[in-house]
């Protein structure tokens, strides 16, 4: 009976040299095993995050012509849109309704007021009594010219009567007939008559010149009050409320046969013939930009050019009101008050260090960003210069080639260092 194989089993020796041969294996493996350790211990303990390499989008840091520029809202504006207003207190009667089409000169509305109406009956009454009162100013002078002549004439008669009467006497002074006294009256007759004649004269010059003073008062008078009845004409006249332009009208402002204060708006005509663009500018551009400047306009698939024409002097909500005029003929098919994006050409910078736009130049205010090194986004603190819709210009912390995560960081929650999986 067999109890077990023991007595079978025989103790074999190894070798000699097996034992330094495994231990020298164990060995190997010891190292290699320490160093993947530590390669694998040294990058996870510099990188606090994993990211795949598909969520983010990668620029590269180059050179080029950096056109820096402004991308803004705005929408399409009549560049001639008058509103009407009512001249005075008045009933309205409208002749058009809103969206129809006029031309310049057509009744648009009429307006009814009494007072005015009144106001120009009593100027036209004013009027003809003035005109009156000239045409017998005229008449007057004449008169008075007459009678001041007819003075000077009979002066210059007598004194021709008193010359013609001493020169009798100087013909038979010699004689004795004719005694000395009487001689010398007259002589003094004819100096007297002289003097008469010589203030006749004068008098007939003096009332020419007074009635031709009195009649050009008059005839200013009748002047200035034309001028007002021209006045009152115009007020009555500006009730019949006329179209400025070719166009269309935009909005009613009251309602038919409504009672208006003076100067109310009553409509908007708008000329879709001259339209421009009214774009809403960031108050941070407002230093950047002034009239002249380029801008692009994007009307639906089209992008047409224009200029700056204009520019509002005040900032409202943090935004500045901007005209842009097109260049050349304006874009068919536009309508008021429809929505466009426009780009603003402020700048041209040529052969700058620059890269492609993204969000990492809004995060932390652009001061870091993360460079693709080894698979590792190292966080870089960086210095941006000027700024473009598509690029930045890049002034330090960055070279040439270097490849710059610009967008889908913004899990990294400002790590130092983040490890990139491909």
């Amino acid at each position: 009976m067999i109890r077990d194989t023991s007595s079978q089993d025989a103790v074999l020796t190894a070798p000699k040299g097996q034992h330094t041969k495994r231990r020298l294996v164990i060995a190997a493996g010891a190292v290699a095993l320490v160093a993947v350790g530590y390669y694998l211990l040294h990058t996870w303990s510099g990188s606090a995050k994993s990211v795949s390499m598909s969520r983010l989008r990668v620029a590269e840091v180059g050179r080029g012509t950096l056109i820096r520029d402004a991308a803004v809202n705005g929408r399409i504006v009549a560049a001639i849109s008058p509103t009407l207003y009512a001249a005075s207190l008045a009933t309205v009667t409208l002749k058009v309704n809103a969206g129809d089409t006029v031309k310049k000169g057509d009744t648009l509305a009429v307006l009814e007021s009494p007072d005015l109406s009144d106001a120009l009956k009593r100027e036209q009454a004013a009027y003809a009594q003035i005109e009156a009162d000239v045409a017998r100013q005229r008449i007057l002078a004449r008169k008075q010219k007459l009678l001041a002549r007819r003075d000077a004439d009979t002066a210059e008669i007598d004194r021709l009567s008193a010359q013609r009467t001493l020169e009798r006497y100087d013909a038979v002074s010699n004689e004795g007939i004719i005694a000395k006294i009487e001689y010398q009256k007259a002589k003094d007759a004819l100096n007297s008559a002289e003097i008469r004649a010589k203030h006749a004269e004068q008098a007939a010059a003096l009332e020419g010149d007074n009635v031709a003073l009195e009649l050009e008062s008059k005839i200013k008078q009748l002047d200035q009050q034309r001028s007002s009845l021209s006045n009152a004409q115009r007020r009555v006249d500006e009730l019949t409320v006329r179209a400025p332009v070719d166009g269309f009208i935009g909005t009613l402002s009251v309602a038919n046969r409504s009672v208006v204060p003076a100067n109310a708006p009553l409509m908007t005509l708008v000329d879709l013939s001259r339209l421009e663009v009214e774009l809403e500018v960031p108050e941070t551009y407002v230093a950047d930009i002034g009239l002249g400047m380029t801008a692009e306009v994007n009307v639906g698939t089209a992008v047409t050019t224009g200029k700056l024409s204009a520019l509002s002097p005040e900032v409202v909500k943090n935004q500045v009101l901007a005209r842009v005029r097109f260049n050349g003929a304006q874009p068919p098919g536009l309508r008021q008050s429809q929505r466009v994006t426009a780009r603003l050409l402020i700048d041209e910078k040529p052969n700058v260090l620059m890269i492609q736009r993204g969000p990492f130049v809004e995060s932390e205010g652009g001061r870091y960003a993360y460079v693709l090194r080894d698979g590792m986004a190292i966080r870089t603190p960086i210095k941006m210069g000027a700024t473009s819709v598509s690029a930045v210009e890049i002034l330090g912390g960055l070279k040439q080639g270097d490849k710059v995560i610009i967008a889908g960081t913004e899990t990294f929650e400002n790590a130092e260092r983040v490890s990139i999986n491909q």
